[in-house]
């Protein structure tokens, strides 16, 4: 191993390292106090819950856990958005778990937690897989009320969403393990079974305080809304429990004797181990992220046996596309190649930037994959298509058309992961979040807005320079520095991985060495769902 190689994986290591810090401190949700408390309730928590519910040795893929990081401090932060979401086996099932997390802010709807219930819901109805509540909510969270109820894609949207998944045929299953208030209530009761934890668990409209308030009556929070109510005089619930255990091993029990749907038919054989050993990929992606690398090294650490076969391997080559297997999976991978390449004419392209040849040959792949009933993971680390006049004569705008169109239209679950920049419309390109993938993660070591800090901070600061100048002010070099550092700081702040995880423009942050099981896991999610025939839309030729 070289120098560089080292220097690489040490750098890397180091922010796998403060990924699981970060994580560990995330998954305590309110922290130790909050988590003791429901213990002393008689009350699991929304990750206990989740731990006890899930076939026991298998996987949950979380999505979301760094939602809301760093965003609403003036009320105290909000780890995780206060739910729990992702994808777990129950009873051999495949199924999206939505865990409301009363440790914080006693599980009340912040306007990040609507979009992430929207998002759980979302990735329910696209891989059309059963979908389990376990409710505990104060319901919104009143000092930003505005900015989660009326809108189209705010609190009340997740109710639409209830009833458009019950006329989809997707299983909805619901246990009310606290507090279910107000227009919450709803969303247990439009699922298709809603059971309720004796003592613990309570549902209705109003509260006892606002009943007070609103006609007079004198009543407590059990007799209103408890277990015994509904189970009992109103069958507004079905079944209760003694106690959070006994409700989740009933889900068990229920998901047990779900029958099965129509699959997608994914190729799947026996999978094997890359060759290579994926603990290189720290040493292989550069530090520097202006330095070139071969993203033919990355790939065959993440595909099986470490075999990649590569579609038209001398065209278009800042774009490797090829067929491989990852846990046994097809897969068809699209990946910008970091390397500089040197054209059959003679010239020199640099790497990372998509040209109107490999645009093309991305196009071309990608319908290839839609033919063939083929899964696309996209491995971004773009910093844009080429611009100037070479590339503009050369029809540029077209085939970056023709590629997001063939990307677009794509019917095969989609893949995406940062792995370094995701830049400008090459994120796009490269299927990001506006373009439904299906999952998306970044490593440790992406980036991703309109342009590369250096550039933005350069760019806005002679925008401020031209903005002084027109007023005829002046500003010493010092005074600039100043500002070019004031504006770096702000931009390097939203290029982090951290600032994308906590608005969910991206469902996580990753270790390499989880992306197989991410993929894995999406595509075994994903082939509950048959696709529809593919329609590529106009492409110029």
């Amino acid at each position: 191993m070289d120098l560089e190689f080292n220097k690489n994986e040490d750098q890397f290591k180091l922010l796998c390292s403060e990924l699981k810090k970060n994580e560990k401190n995330t998954r305590k949700g309110g922290g130790d106090k909050k988590i003791e408390g429901q213990h002393r309730k008689g009350k699991l928590t929304a990750r206990e819950r989740i731990d006890h519910l899930t076939d026991k040795g298998s996987k949950f893929l979380e999505v979301g856990l760094f939602v809301a990081h760093g965003m609403y401090d003036e009320y105290g932060g909000c780890p995780s958005g206060g739910v729990v979401t992702g994808v777990g086996t129950v009873s051999g099932r495949t199924c999206v778990i939505v865990a409301n997390d009363a440790t914080v802010k006693a599980g009340a709807w912040f306007p990040i937690t609507a979009k992430k219930n929207l998002r759980a819901q979302e990735i329910a109805m696209e891989n059309k897989l059963p979908i389990i509540y376990l409710v505990d909510s104060a319901g919104v969270f009143l000092p930003m009320q505005d900015e989660i109820f009326p809108d189209k894609e705010h609190f009340g949207r997740q109710f639409r969403n209830n009833a458009r998944m019950s006329s989809m045929g997707i299983v909805q299953i619901a246990a009310i393990m606290g507090s279910c208030v107000a227009g919450g209530a709803y969303l247990p009761i439009m699922s298709d079974e809603a059971m309720i934890v004796d003592k613990t668990g309570s549902i209705f409209l109003a509260g006892s305080y606002l009943v007070k308030a609103a006609i007079g009556e004198d009543i407590d929070n059990e007799t209103l809304g408890g277990a015994t109510t509904h189970c009992e005089i109103s069958g507004v619930t079905d079944n209760k429990f003694p106690n959070d255990q006994a409700c989740l091993d009933y889900i068990r029990k229920l998901m047990d004797k779900i029958g099965d749907n129509k699959k997608a038919g994914f190729s799947r054989i026996k999978s094997t181990p890359p060759k290579k050993n994926p603990k290189e990929i720290f040493g292989i992606l550069p530090s520097d992220r202006s330095k070139p690398y071969d993203t033919h090294e990355i790939i065959e650490r993440l595909v099986d046996n470490s075999e990649f076969e590569e579609y038209k391997s001398l065209y278009g080559q800042t774009i490797l596309c090829g067929y491989a297997r990852i846990d046994g999976w097809a897969v068809g991978i699209v990946a910008n190649q970091r390397q500089i390449v040197k054209t059959k004419k003679g010239e020199m392209q640099m790497g990372g930037v998509i040209y109107s040849d490999s645009a093309d040959k991305a196009a071309r792949f990608i319908m290839n994959c839609n033919q063939r009933k083929i899964p696309l993971v996209f491995l971004q680390d773009v910093s844009g298509f080429m611009v100037g006049s070479r590339a503009e004569h050369g029809g540029i705008i077209k085939d970056g058309a023709k590629m997001v169109n063939a990307m677009a239209n794509s019917t095969v679950p989609k893949f995406t992961f940062i792995i370094g920049n995701s830049y400008g419309a090459g994120n796009y390109a490269m299927c990001g979040k506006a373009y439904d993938p299906r999952l998306i993660y970044a490593w440790p070591t992406a980036q991703i807005a309109v342009m590369s800090g250096n550039a933005a901070a350069q760019t806005l600061l002679q925008i401020r320079m031209s903005t002084l100048k027109s007023k005829a002010q002046t500003i010493s070099d010092e005074e600039k520095n100043e500002l070019l550092k004031e504006i770096t700081d702000r931009y390097n702040e939203q290029l982090s991985p951290y600032y994308a995880a906590s608005r969910l423009w991206v469902d996580g942050i990753i270790d390499p060495l989880e992306t197989r099981f991410v993929i894995s896991t999406g595509i075994e999610a994903a082939d509950h769902a048959p696709i529809k025939k593919f329609n590529v839309g106009v492409i110029q030729t």
